[in-house]
């Protein structure tokens, strides 16, 4: 039985970016989450034994280079070095344009990939086979580069890629998943896109993700995949991130008073915590539902962050980015006083004897205006039309959110 562990897109010392940040006591936390993520990742291989780290791409983060961050990898690659266990890693797109993948020294239990590929034995029926970028661009893919699968024995191949890509980003060695699984390899290891998705099972095409979140956009616990070699190839996903970025949303629906809905915040804050598989989390809350209480929290928006962030940090393991108000009124739409009120003032301002006073109201305003700045509200006639119009709508909304208690 053979051991494995696979990971990619660590982007080593990136930081992390949050406005929840701010916070001395969480920055002090995460400042190094990416080094916690690396250091669990050589934790869990030592604990199980593993004969080779994989890591498909994105060790480093783009152009920056750090004597600190090289000393730290170094350290970490050692750790594998005493136990006998290699390391078998290819360089993705920020790696590429790193200068420290160019001038660091690694210790010689490391082999590193070139751009032109090739393969290397791991065990007597074990073979690892990879390609590096050769610079940040690879618009073609590298397919073509990869060694032929070894007959008899299990052929494991790591590779940077975006896959079929997006729109709206450039292509990173494009290639699909039926070209991999049409390749003849037991397991691709792949690097590039921070969510983990298994592609195939048979044969397994797994992207492990980022083993540390760096935003919001990169929600929820973090991991590696440990891979069992015996009479098949079984994985396992394996915890790494030192901090998550949750989205929560909270049903404000049944809270009929301020009780009812700090109890409800703060209660389910606490079970966020206590189910965290990482030890801290940074939460985005959108609170949502229909309550007759909409307009007096959204009044009261600046509370109610206040309360949700200090309920968080009760917990001592989550911190607040942001909250999000998405409620509705109790009443349906078009039943209530003021959506009548509403429909009143819009029918108002579409007569033309309206539109007539507003004109006359604007235009003794301007006469009190330096000619310079009138010129510049209204260069032509149809500007004075829409400026009427937008002040009339101000103006409506403006009532309408006086009469439900809500700044408007």
């Amino acid at each position: 039985m053979t051991k494995i562990l696979h990971t990619a897109d660590v982007h080593l010392d990136s930081p992390l970016r949050s406005l929840a940040l701010r916070d001395p006591e969480l920055r002090d936390r995460v400042r190094t989450s990416s080094r916690t993520a690396l250091t669990r990742i050589i934790d869990i291989a030592l604990a199980e034994d593993v004969a080779a780290l994989l890591i498909a791409g994105d060790l480093f983060d783009g152009a920056e280079r750090s004597a600190r961050t090289a000393s730290f990898l170094t350290l970490q690659l050692e750790r594998l070095r005493e136990h006998g266990i290699r390391v078998f890693y290819i360089k993705g797109n920020h790696d590429a344009e790193n200068p420290l993948t160019g001038e660091l020294t690694l210790p010689d239990n490391v082999h590193v990939f070139d751009g032109r590929g090739c393969k290397v034995q791991l065990a007597e029926d074990v073979w690892i086979h990879g390609v590096s970028f050769a610079n940040r661009h690879a618009p073609e893919s590298l397919l073509p580069k990869f060694p032929a699968p070894v007959e008899g024995a299990v052929n494991i191949a790591i590779l940077h890629t975006s896959l079929a890509g997006a729109e709206g980003h450039d292509p990173y060695a494009p290639c699909t998943v039926g070209d991999l699984t049409d390749a003849g390899f037991d397991y691709w290891a792949l690097g590039h896109v921070h969510r983990r998705q298994v592609h195939s099972k048979a044969p397994w095409v797994v992207m492990p993700g980022t083993p540390q979140g760096r935003d919001i956009g990169e929600p929820g616990p973090k991991s590696a995949t440990l891979l069992t070699i015996d009479k098949a190839i079984e994985i396992e996903e394996v915890p790494t991130s030192a901090v998550e970025f949750l989205h929560l949303q909270i049903d404000a629906t049944d809270t009929d008073s301020d009780d009812a809905l700090r109890d409800m915040l703060r209660r389910t804050l606490r079970d966020t915590a206590r189910n965290l598989v990482s030890e801290s989390a940074v939460i985005r809350l959108q609170l949502t539902g229909r309550t007759r209480r909409r307009w007096q929290v959204l009044r009261d928006q600046d509370v109610w962050k206040e309360a949700a962030a200090q309920y968080a940090r009760e917990t001592g393991r989550l911190w607040l980015e942001k909250v999000v108000f998405d409620l509705s009124d109790t009443a349906e739409p078009g039943h209530s006083a003021t959506d009548e009120l509403a429909e009143i003032m819009k029918t108002i301002s579409e007569e033309p004897s309206f539109s007539e006073n507003c004109r006359a109201e604007i235009e003794g305003i301007l006469q009190e205006m330096a000619p310079q700045r009138r010129a510049e509200l209204l260069p032509d006639e149809a500007a004075m039309d829409q400026l009427a119009r937008r002040l009339a709508e101000a103006g409506a909304k403006r009532i309408l959110a006086r009469m439900k208690g809500a700044t408007p």
